[in-house]
Order: C-alpha cells, then structure tokens, then sequence
C-alpha cells in the first residue's frame, strides 16, 4: 500500500503532487528545486547556491521516509544549461560518501519557477 510523505522542512508541492511516494521499501520522491522552504521563495542565487537548497530539500524528504543519502538508488538531475554541470556534480558529490548512485543528467529548455536545476530521487529501505 503506498503511503503519502509530507515534511514542512521541504517546500509544498506547487501543484497536484506528493513530496514523496513509499510503496514498501521505495520511495519514490519528486524532483526538489531551490525553494526555501521557509520562505516558500525561490532562493536567488547561482547554480551552486541553487544546488544546495535542492540538496537540503531532498535530505528533509528522505528523512521524512526515514532514509538519508545512503539509501538512494538512483538520481535524475534536470539542468537549463550544460555548461553547469561541473558546478552542480560538485555540490551533488559531497552529498554521497562510498557508492554513489545511478544517475542520469538532462538538459531542459526550462524549469518551474526559472531555476536552473531540479533533482529527482528515488530510494530503497534496505
């Protein structure tokens, strides 16, 4: 049975969506971007600074679920430019001690609300 996930300490969802799906040992959680959670604002900043709000959206999910960074299993990382990948994958592997996960990287003409880059994770219990 899935179980819907909900934390204050990550933004609200910003249309007709759940922070996070558990379905058994998965959760499946939406892409973040850099929203303030507390603010419910976009953070202004540079990719990197961007990068880190994502990065402390998807850890306040995870934790929500009970899991942290060593559970994710896979990763998908939307950027609106190429050119800031270095940036981004410097922020994203800190985050990561050991084996990182799977991980695709696309680019996209845009992202909600005009940030530059979005993160999706999907973790497993075990």
């Amino acid at each position: 049975m899935k179980k819907v996930i909900f934390t204050d300490s990550a933004p609200a969802a910003v249309g007709p969506y759940s922070q996070a799906i558990q379905l058994g040992d998965f959760l499946f959680c939406s892409g973040q971007i850099a929203i303030n959670p507390a603010t419910n604002e976009v953070l202004k900043g540079d990719v990197k600074a961007q990068a880190e709000q994502v990065m402390k959206n998807i850890k306040a999910v995870l934790n929500a679920g009970g899991l942290d960074f060593s559970h994710i299993v896979k990763t998908t990382i939307f950027l609106t430019d190429m050119n800031d990948f270095a940036a981004v994958n410097e922020v994203y592997g800190r985050h990561f001690v050991g084996e990182p996960p799977a991980r695709s990287t696309v680019a996209v003409s845009g992202l909600p609300k005009g940030v530059n880059v979005e993160i999706e994770v999907l973790a497993h219990r075990g």
